[in-house]
């Protein structure tokens, strides 16, 4: 082990120490269904179970509480997409310290809404930016004028160290040393302090990180030999849309990390809604992560002891339409077409009748802008009942008198149109 990586070891057990003053260990729970489902042992570490639903907590607390009172009484300042945030606000409030709280615009309604509730009268909300890094750049200008502490949300040994107690908590709990350990990366605190711990106490056990394909910094990041900045990132999982990594986190992940597996957005929802479905377990998209890349690694985990790491569960419940319309997508059971119907009688009813199959279910017809008196464009969204079906309906429809367009694959018309 590294001179470095054992000072950081040294750190998260002293942050273990200050945090049991104020959290639980949460829960480490061995799923029947899924060690089932891949012939392994399959524990979660419900993070999703904290008392702001996110390991987020960890990082923060150990930040704040280690500044100085000249520190404290200048206030404190952070950037989240959210869950972040929630730990900041509960530290805040719990330690009597004022913060302002940068967090973008399409943060979900539910996140701040726990983040005012957290927080009470302690900490302040401002939405600005489209992204966390917008909000970010904002935030630190704004400490830079006003003289405030910046909290970062993962390139910081300390948020780290945090982060971490995950791992410490995981080997104490285990009651065999971890194969593999899956942990989400956003902008790497939770990867790096989980693996710094666990390889330096459990030095056999791999530790893979789990990226959005939409966000994949740290891959991109370990391809260039440095850290980059992504031109532009998938929102979707917003708890990980992140454009750039740190730059402490990047070095770390390189030591300690043996893989990175990227996650589709919609195996993610696919994941969401299996775990609700299936183990009434409520998660976010980026709490997902650890468990949609478990196919990535069918072969080699069988027979062996693994840990997810749940990182999260604030998931906006209005969001749960589009989840599982993604979900949908991916397994190959929603297709959207624009038709081109021609202007005679029956033309639709034939349509109905003749290209639809038995278990085929129209889930969405809008007539758009009629270009000519001959022909009516429509937007049609079909819903397969098998994901086999999809060639007998292209067939069909190449067969009949109506020119299509499928619009699944082409990003610009579909984020145009659905």
């Amino acid at each position: 082990m590294s001179t470095e990586n054992g000072r950081i070891l040294e750190d998260i057990i002293r942050a273990h120490h200050a945090l049991s003053r104020v959290i639980e260990p949460s829960p480490l729970q061995r799923n029947e269904l899924l060690s089932r489902q891949y012939d392994c042992n399959i524990y979660l570490k419900r993070e999703d179970l904290q008392v702001v639903r996110s390991f987020k907590i960890r990082g923060a607390y150990n930040v704040i509480q280690s500044l100085s009172a000249e520190e404290r009484s200048r206030g404190v300042v952070c950037a989240s997409a959210g869950n972040h945030a929630q730990g900041f606000a509960y530290s805040c409030n719990l330690l009597g310290i004022h913060g302002k709280i940068f967090m973008p615009t399409t943060t979900p309604r539910q996140k701040i809404s726990q983040v005012n509730m957290f927080g009470g009268s302690f900490v302040e909300v401002v939405l600005i930016g489209d992204t966390f890094d917008d909000s970010s750049a904002q935030a630190k200008v704004y400490c830079e004028s006003e003289g405030k502490v910046f909290i970062h949300p993962f390139d910081d040994l300390r948020t780290i160290a945090g982060q971490g107690t995950v791992g410490l908590e995981v080997l104490n709990q285990m009651p065999v040393t971890p194969d593999y350990v899956f942990a989400s990366i956003g902008g790497g605190g939770l990867a790096a302090g989980v693996g710094t711990y666990i390889k330096g106490v459990a030095h056999e056990a791999s530790i893979i990180g789990v990226e959005p394909e939409g966000a994949a910094g740290m891959q991109r990041s370990m391809e260039a030999g440095h850290v980059v900045t992504l031109d532009t990132v998938d929102r979707f999982v917003d708890g990980a849309a992140v454009k750039q990594v740190g730059e402490l986190t990047f070095e770390i992940c390189k030591r300690v990390l043996d893989d990175i597996v990227l996650v589709p957005e919609g195996k993610e929802c696919t994941t969401i809604l299996d775990l609700y479905n299936n183990n009434a377990i409520v998660i976010e998209p980026a709490g997902a992560l650890s468990v949609a890349a478990l196919d990535a690694y069918r072969s080699q985990i069988v027979g062996k002891n693994v840990v997810c790491i749940i990182s999260g569960g604030n998931n906006d419940i209005d969001r749960m339409q589009e989840i599982k319309e993604r979900s949908l997508i991916y397994e190959g059971l929603k297709h959207y077409f624009i038709v081109n119907f021609p202007q005679r009688a029956g033309a639709l009813r034939e349509f109905l009748e003749e290209v639809l199959g038995p278990t085929d279910d129209i889930t969405r017809f809008e007539y758009m802008k009629k270009n000519n008196r001959d022909n009516a464009p429509a937007l049609v969204g079909i819903e397969l009942k098998n994901k086999d079906d999809y060639e007998g309906l292209i067939t069909r429809l190449s067969q009949k008198d109506y020119p299509y367009i499928e619009i699944n694959d082409d990003p610009k018309l579909f984020n145009l149109l659905i």
